[in-house]
């Protein structure tokens, strides 16, 4: 008899209307190899498209026999029915979960070979730590490569100006993830980043400096969406106020910023030249407004060299956009 596997590893995939992406997304979490079980769970909310035949077909080639386990073992179930959005799912998938290490994957990202194996391999090795994040890719509709995700070693103060834990190369276990609550489904954009700010307040994170998964940007998305841009980051600097306590003076700018684009029209908005001194404006009023006075926070960022930290970090994120 083969010794038990080391750990079991819950994938939460919440998806709806991705019928175009989410066979990639399962594929690249059935095909993960290493001493671990996979428990895969697949949330759909009622997709109207072709999402439930294509989730449907893995479990008949897992059924049948068909599909090449490269781990200890899989288990695979899903559900298809509505529900209150993406982070109601991934709760809902969480609830199902059976892993003592968790992570979610959404259905137009994918991981990488290898990289649930390395996450455990890091948790092995580091055993006081209850978050292992990585690396990612930016592809685009197609797949193609956009450059990398800005991650960087762990810091719970710099956690606040800008969210380096990628989301879909983060990994955690369950016991730090149940006793911080678990998600907010309150929240609609940064549901991950409330929760690594929770968790970090308690736990340790470690970094893996290596690539882990690909996350997809295309004009679908709640990333890149244009109308869903200024109430993202409204959202993020409510939660960054509520754990901090502290407006950050680049946060407090982004909202600002496309809060002022979104009800600009299209030939105004696209005029950077008017559109970012009437930002720093709004943004200068707002700061003083929430803070009350500057905070000596604020002075660390204005840093030169962490000034062109941050600013390099936007400019990966959008400089294919």
């Amino acid at each position: 008899m083969s010794d038990p596997p080391r750990h079991t590893v819950s994938v939460v995939t919440p998806s709806f209307n991705q019928g175009a992406f989410i066979g990639e997304t399962i594929e690249s979490v059935l095909g993960q190899e290493g001493d671990f079980s996979l428990d895969y769970v697949v949330v759909d909310g009622a997709s109207t498209d072709d999402s439930v035949e294509v989730i449907r077909r893995y479990e008949s080639l897992l059924d049948g026999g068909k599909w090449p386990i490269r781990c200890r073992g899989i288990r695979y179930r899903w559900v298809s029915e509505k529900d209150r959005g993406q982070a109601d799912a991934i709760a809902k998938g969480f609830r199902m979960a059976e892993g003592e290490i968790l992570a979610w994957l959404n259905s137009d990202d994918t991981y990488l070979p290898g990289a649930i194996a390395r996450a455990v391999d890091l948790f092995d090795r580091e055993p006081d730590a209850q978050a292992v994040f990585g690396m990612a890719h930016f592809t685009d509709e197609k797949g193609g490569g956009l450059g990398k995700y800005p991650t960087g070693p762990f810091g719970y103060r710099e956690l606040a100006t800008f969210n380096f834990v990628c989301q879909p190369s983060t990994f955690f276990r369950r016991s730090a993830f149940e006793a911080v609550g678990g998600l907010d489904t309150g929240l609609r954009y940064v549901m991950d980043y409330d929760l690594w700010i929770r968790m970090a307040a308690r736990y340790r994170f470690a970094y893996l400096p290596e690539l882990l998964s690909t996350y997809r940007l295309h004009t679908a998305s709640k990333t890149m969406a244009a109308g869903d841009a200024s109430a993202n980051h409204e959202e993020a600097l409510r939660i960054v106020m509520t754990h901090y306590g502290w407006a950050p003076a680049n946060r407090v700018f982004a909202w600002c910023h496309h809060r002022l684009k979104s009800k600009l029209p299209p030939s105004l908005a696209d005029a950077g030249v008017l559109l970012v001194p009437f930002s720093l404006l709004a943004a200068l009023w707002k700061y003083l407004r929430l803070n009350r006075a500057v905070r000596r926070e604020d002075l660390y960022l204005l840093r030169p060299r962490y000034v062109r930290k941050l600013f390099q970090r936007q400019i990966d994120i959008y400089r294919d956009y």
